[in-house]
């Protein structure tokens, strides 16, 4: 019987389309525009997405051939049935209500990697000793939500400086230029070994925490207040506190080891400021500064890492303190600049990684083989943003070794476990977009809108360079599908304020007179719901529920009202127009019961399904998985397919949808579709030879 015996889906987040097809037309991605050419794909590359455009909704499609609607994971939070303001962290398997593919898969004897998949992968929920599953708790990298424990930081080491100081990422004057749009009145933290149970619980009022530790949350109440330009998520990615240290450079002094006499000596420090690690700024042959060792101290013979030219240097150990004890960690160091005559040094130090972590691996025993024989997990990095030197110094380098380490991590495991079937996910280009896509576009204060442009390109060729270290597997009989879940477009007009990817949109709602906020004394407004004059709340990306009475705590609504009260709020927002600009912000508006058109009815959505205006919208998110933006972007999904049982065919006329994926891997595998798949397989890109046994 023919079939598909391998099959590898390259996962990457963000990847879209009409970038994707201009770079390849330049000759710049020419791994992709070989895949291309050998296999199957619409002529512009696009896959018709489903909605909301976010991550964990969409990888959960992909995984299941199911809509949002019907598998109940509806965007990045899902709604807490029982609180209109509270939100439930989004990546959990046990929110997932359809079968997945990787299940089906797994049960029919195939070896199955689930490669951090940040949609309803962890925790596993089968059994089968065919299954491998690898994080997806959150979609940044694996690990990265249990293994940073000591945030990274940006060092200024300088003769002209008076002291040395550890300025905290926790301090007024280090936020990254965070702006405190927000307010987290509940905030329940995940622990380790958790079930249901969520009893740890903060109190903060502004959202460092939730740009911190968004990815450790299992609820929240937040409040989006629509202050600044926003990116329609509820909070501004690019603009991630950091710890800070200023250092002055000196003579060395009171070291156990013979140093040259000429070195200069400066100090930095990791466990929040806790331990020092002194550094050495060492001349070369030429009598130039172009050398940095960091020690773990002044007693100890070799340098935890010594540092030359702007090469990252990776995997190095170092022990930080995590309650009370020293920990081994993995951390990524760079030098940014430093002053031939030794003046100055400015570098970065990624977030240290806890070594011993293979909480999120499904065996535990693969945690291990791949470090040993792969290097260690990279560590991750949130700096960026609108500072190009650091988007494009650091940010891009160490996402390009993030992809590589993982390729080297994916293929090792395909030769040495014997796997068939691989689900895969790299976040490089989306979260490359959310720092600094948006500066894309001229704005004011900011580099050359060129200069961003091209490190959009470079990212592509990352992406390409990745897409290239599994090329071989075409040779050895494997079927190769490139897709993503959304796209990543440059808005051109302001971004609407209606709609928060991380809680309550206080914006419209609220200029409408649906959400009413309470008063203290004087009249002023409290981030605080009055619940007995709200009618309707908006919440996530695109959701917006009725306060009814018998259904919601507060509710006031009657139901029987429930209709008309829906139909006035809909045309509230279709004859609303944003003050900055006088133009409609929404582009569609539909009852419950008529978003089944979209795939978002049922009782996870909301009563009111919203679709926001294109060029209105952020990267991706609150609108319509069609739209495009400024510098040729598109929020589109790819669909790429090659290899064996593809028919080369480059201009494919059919509509690829996303919910297609999983029932046409399972068509070409010859095991059964997943129980609640909507989608139909691709018949039109599968060889004669396996649909003529299909339909037999």
């Amino acid at each position: 019987m023919a079939k598909a015996d391998k099959v590898l889906v390259l996962g990457l987040d963000g990847m879209e389309p009409l970038t994707t097809r201009r770079l390849v037309d330049a000759g710049k991605m020419p791994n992709t525009k070989k895949l291309i050419e050998m296999g199957a794909a619409k002529k512009g590359l696009e896959m018709l997405g489903a909605m909301p455009t976010i991550t964990p909704a969409q990888w959960t499609t992909l995984a299941t051939g199911a809509y949002p609607g019907t598998h109940g994971v509806t965007d990045f939070w899902n709604q807490d049935p029982d609180s209109l303001d509270t939100i439930i962290y989004g990546l959990d398997s046990r929110l997932c209500q359809s079968e997945l593919l990787w299940n089906v898969t797994a049960e029919a004897g195939k070896k199955t990697l689930v490669w951090h998949w940040p949609g309803s992968s962890w925790p596993p929920t089968s059994g089968s000793e065919n299954l491998y599953v690898v994080d997806g708790t959150q979609p940044a990298s694996p690990n990265y939500s249990i293994a940073n424990i000591d945030i990274e930081k940006y060092i200024e080491a300088s003769k002209g400086f008076k002291e040395t100081k550890f300025i905290s990422h926790i301090e007024a004057d280090n936020l990254g230029d965070s702006a405190t749009d927000c307010v987290i009145d509940k905030l329940e933290l995940e622990g380790e070994g958790e079930k249901n149970e969520f009893d740890r619980l903060n109190e903060i009022s502004d959202n460092k925490e939730l740009q911190l530790n968004r990815y450790k949350m299992a609820k929240i109440k937040n409040f989006d207040f629509h202050l600044g330009e926003g990116t329609g998520l509820g909070m501004d990615l690019d603009k991630i506190p950091y710890d800070k240290i200023q250092s002055v450079i000196s003579e060395p002094s009171s070291w156990k080891i013979d140093i040259p006499t000429d070195a200069l000596e400066f100090s930095i420090f990791v466990s929040g400021g806790k331990l020092r690690r002194p550094c050495l700024i060492l001349k070369n042959a030429q009598g130039i500064y172009d050398t940095v060792s960091v020690y773990k101290s002044k007693n100890d013979d070799q340098p935890l890492v010594t540092l030359t030219g702007d090469t990252i240097a990776t995997d190095i150990l170092d022990e930080v303190i995590e309650n009370g004890e020293k920990v081994l960690t993995t951390s990524f160091y760079k030098i940014l600049e430093l002053a031939p005559d030794g003046s100055k040094v400015r570098m970065w130090k990624s977030t240290a990684y806890k070594v011993d972590c293979d909480n999120r691996w499904s065996p535990k025993p693969i945690y291990k083989d791949i470090i040993e024989n792969c290097g260690y997990v990279p560590p991750f990095t949130q700096i960026g943003g609108s500072n190009i030197e650091f988007s494009r110094e650091i940010l891009n380098p160490v996402w390009r070794l993030n992809k590589l380490w993982q390729a080297r991590a994916i293929n090792y495991m395909i030769e040495e476990q014997g796997i068939d079937v691989v689900f895969s996910h790299t976040h490089s280009i989306d979260h490359q977009a959310h720092q600094y896509w948006n500066y894309a576009m001229q704005k004011e204060g900011t580099p050359p809108e060129t200069e961003f442009q091209a490190l959009i390109d470079r990212t592509y060729e990352d992406a390409d360079e990745y897409i290239g270290q599994f090329m071989h597997l075409l040779d050895k009989g494997w079927t190769i599908f490139i897709t993503s879940d959304h796209g990543e477009q440059i808005h051109y007009k302001p971004i609407a304020k209606l709609g928060s990817g991380s809680g309550v949109s206080l914006g419209v709602m609220k200029d409408l007179g649906w959400t009413v906020l309470k008063k203290d004394e004087k009249g002023n407004e409290l981030p605080e719901i009055d619940w007995e004059k709200t009618k309707a709340v908006c919440i996530r990306t695109s959701f917006i529920w009725i306060n009814l009475k018998g259904r919601n705590p507060n509710g006031i609504v009657d139901p029987k009202d429930k209709d008309a009260v829906e139909d006035a709020i809909i045309d509230s927002l279709y004859t609303y127009k944003d003050p900055r600009i006088g133009e409609r912000i929404i582009t569609l508006a539909l009852k419950n019961r008529d978003a089944i058109l979209l795939g978002l009815d049922g009782p996870e959505t909301g009563d009111i399904i919203i679709m926001n205006r294109e060029g209105m919208v952020g990267e991706h998110g609150s609108g319509l998985s069609t739209y495009t933006g400024y510098y040729g972007t598109s929020v589109a999904p790819i669909f790429i397919a090659v290899g064996k049982g593809i028919v080369n065919n480059p201009d494919l006329k059919r509509t690829v949808r996303q919910v297609d994926l999983a029932p046409t891997i399972a068509a070409m595998m010859k095991v059964r579709m997943p129980k609640h798949c909507e989608g139909a397989p691709l018949y039109q890109i599968i060889s004669d030879d396996i649909t003529k046994d299909f339909i037999e």
